[in-house]
């Protein structure tokens, strides 16, 4: 199984946060993330997420497939989804790097202090 790299190309990053900001598609991607680079198949999804109805569950992955967020793979007869965790690090440090450039975070001993440039 060979995952996409991920494109940290505006659109890109644009289509994979919706893709995320969808509950369902957040528990769903959760999920896969927890079950790691085994994947899981469609039914242990469905069982996991709460009993999804099959077609709405189909729906939703699609999106996170074509937002380069889940990798699919035939086993047999059944599909399995996986994490595609190379894009979901593009994506977190994409968001580190592009959006955080002019916050400093400073790390203490008692907590962690975030300070922001004057103005904001």
């Amino acid at each position: 199984m060979s995952e996409a790299i991920f494109d940290p190309t505006t659109a890109h990053v644009a289509d994979a946060l919706a893709a995320l900001g969808h509950e369902a598609r957040l528990a769903i991607f959760r999920t896969l993330v927890r079950a790691g680079d085994a994947g899981l198949p469609v039914h242990q999804v469905q069982e996991r997420i709460g009993g999804m109805p099959r077609s709405t569950l189909a729906h939703h992955l699609q999106a996170l497939v074509r937002a380069g967020l889940v990798v699919q793979r035939k086993v047999g007869a059944e599909v399995v989804n996986v994490a595609a965790f190379a894009s979901m690090r593009a994506l977190v440090e994409y968001l580190t790097e592009a959006c955080c450039v002019d916050v400093c975070v400073v790390s203490t001993d008692e907590a962690r202090e975030v300070t922001t440039p004057a103005g904001l």
